[in-house]
């Protein structure tokens, strides 16, 4: 049997690791999660931790669900893969793109699949500059997106996203992709109330349109609030202006909702949540649980008429597209969610505990703000709340934060000196209180190891 040690040094010599520092992580070791179970994760030296990340925002069921196990096997005994290219498909795609067109917006009622999130908005920008082609207006080309928004590491999900970091690796964005401030208040509000800012913020995309001629945009891609880029959510006055200025000047919306779709804020898609009539949505992660890979974009019905009648050959797609055994992982999973309500669970109990518990948080002498909505949240970590003053950067203070979450027996990620939280929707009110109880305990060590800089 494999050692801790001989694992750590297999994975430092052959593993290269997403978005990690490979120096630093071969001098820290690597964690090995061995197993999980409801909300529970054990890594290989038995440590159990609570998983207030639903892995990488994605576990809504779970871990541990048999049923999701048996629909894959069930699959690959019958149908472990075909393609959905050369006019063939299999019965666990149909039955999917049935399911989620039920599912989403009135208004939606295709789907086109992907592998991953990354894939879905890739898809998007192929979609909408082939859509406004065939509506004889081939200059719409150009693609509005945010600061710090997250839409994929793809070439191309990486140019919608606004990281600069993940820019700076690659001369990105690709050409025909622009970015506009992001709509985060407690950052970068100043002295403007929420609802000025947020109608700033909206504004923005306006005076874009303008600069750019709003015969070259194609659409506005965006987040229902920001998941990687720290859980920012925007004031209330933010999307009712961007829906009057998409109207305005005929710009589509593609709506992200790789982290919020599948119940992660009480319905089944944020777009519900907020009261948005998207064109494209980007889906994955929630919509198989994590329990294998899969995604999508589901696609208005003004949209998909034109590409399944006007088109001709769409050469666009992929090997894994519908993939039957995912699909079937899919199916059940969102049988899951249906047959335990818990989307509504979520709506009605949940996320009102879950929320009221976090804002306890605010009180804490290192914590500048809580915000958030249904099962996501995040904690602002700051030197001087009065002020919204935060440490240095360089400080390191939220991964000091994340660590010592750990030590606890937390799983919370940072972003900066923000911490995010998105717990499995499965959370029972026991185990909510739970992870504020270890929450606490890293606040409190991680501002007792702050002092030395306030």
């Amino acid at each position: 049997m494999a050692t801790l040690s001989t694992l750590q040094q297999a994975d430092i010599q052959h593993f290269i690791h997403p978005f990690t520092d490979s120096k630093t992580l071969g001098e820290k070791g690597t964690r090995i999660i061995e197993r999980a179970e409801g909300v529970y994760l054990w890594d290989i030296e038995g440590r159990k931790l609570l998983d207030g990340m639903a892995g990488l925002w994605c576990v809504n069921v779970g871990y541990g669900r048999q049923s999701i196990v048996d629909a894959v096997s069930k699959q690959m005994q019958q149908l472990p893969y075909y393609n959905s290219f050369f006019q063939c498909t299999h019965p666990p795609a149909i039955e999917l793109a049935k399911t989620i067109a039920e599912l989403a917006p009135a208004h939606m009622n295709c789907v086109f699949f992907t592998g991953s999130g990354s894939e879905s908005n890739d898809t998007n920008l192929r979609m909408v500059r082939r859509y406004w082609d065939l509506k004889g207006q081939p200059t719409k080309k150009t693609i509005i997106s945010r600061d710090n928004a997250y839409h994929g590491s793809t070439v191309a999900g990486a140019s919608l996203g606004g990281m600069s970091g993940m820019h700076k690796q690659g001369d990105l964005p690709i050409p025909g992709i622009v970015h506009i401030a992001q709509p985060y208040w407690y950052g970068e509000g100043g002295d403007l109330t929420p609802e000025a800012f947020g109608l700033q913020a909206a504004q923005a995309l306006e005076a874009k349109i303008l600069e750019l001629g709003e015969e070259n945009v194609a659409a506005f891609i965006a987040e229902p609030f920001q998941g990687a880029g720290g859980v920012i959510i925007p004031p209330s006055t933010y999307w009712p202006e961007i829906k009057r200025i998409l109207a305005k000047y005929d710009v589509l919306l593609i709506l992200d909702e790789v982290i919020s779709g599948f119940g992660r804020t009480g319905c089944w898609f944020a777009a519900e949540y907020f009261d948005l009539k998207p064109d494209l949505i980007s889906i994955a992660k929630g919509m198989t649980s994590g329990y294998v890979p899969m995604g999508g974009v589901i696609i208005a019905d003004r949209i998909a008429e034109v590409i399944k009648n006007q088109c001709g050959e769409f050469t666009h797609g992929y090997t894994y597209s519908g993939h039957p055994v995912a699909a079937a992982a899919a199916l059940e999973n969102i049988r899951i969610i249906v047959q335990e309500k818990l989307v509504e669970k979520v709506a009605t109990e949940t996320a009102p505990y879950f929320q009221s518990r976090l804002q306890q948080l605010a009180e804490h002498p290192l914590v500048g703000e809580v915000r958030g909505i249904g099962l996501v949240a995040a904690i602002e970590l700051v030197k001087d709340k009065s002020l919204r003053q935060r440490f240095n950067s360089d400080i390191g203070v939220g991964t000091w934060c994340r660590d010592l979450c750990i030590e606890h027996g937390l799983v919370m990620r940072s972003v900066g000196d923000t911490m995010i939280i998105s717990p499995p929707l499965t959370i029972s009110l026991a185990q909510v209180d739970e992870l504020i109880e270890k929450a606490i305990k890293a606040l409190n060590d991680t501002y007792a190891k702050c002092m030395v800089y306030k």
